[in-house]
């Protein structure tokens, strides 16, 4: 049986992070809860960021886990939705804008 390239999330993992790095983990622990917190931005729109930002990322760790927070936060399907429409769109926008990279490249071997 061929084994997944991303292995389950599960306890060990986490308590291994604790083990090794307690004081950094707590650290992004209370970073990571003070950035979703209600601030300018209501929790469920900085969820909806956040699921865009994770399929950009392409962390299926946070695909899940912030798709879930999204709905938990009031988010409906349509706006997670409409929240990966606009990372699909950013991410090609990317390869559309560097494109002339390669343009300039292939300018500057025709005037050689």
């Amino acid at each position: 049986m061929e084994q997944p390239v991303y292995p389950s999330s599960n306890p060990d993992f986490a308590r291994k992070r604790a083990e090794l790095t307690p004081d950094i983990l707590n650290a992004f622990k209370a970073f990571s809860a003070r950035v979703f917190a209600s601030g300018a931005l209501p929790e469920k729109t900085k969820q909806l960021i956040a699921v865009a930002v994770a399929h950009v990322t392409q962390c299926p760790y946070c695909i899940r886990g912030h798709t879930e927070l999204a709905l938990n936060k009031g988010a409906t399907e349509q706006e997670i939705m409409e929240a990966i429409w606009v990372a699909v769109e950013m991410r090609a926008g990317g390869s559309y804008a560097h494109s002339s990279l390669a343009i300039d490249t292939m300018n500057a071997a025709a005037r050689r």
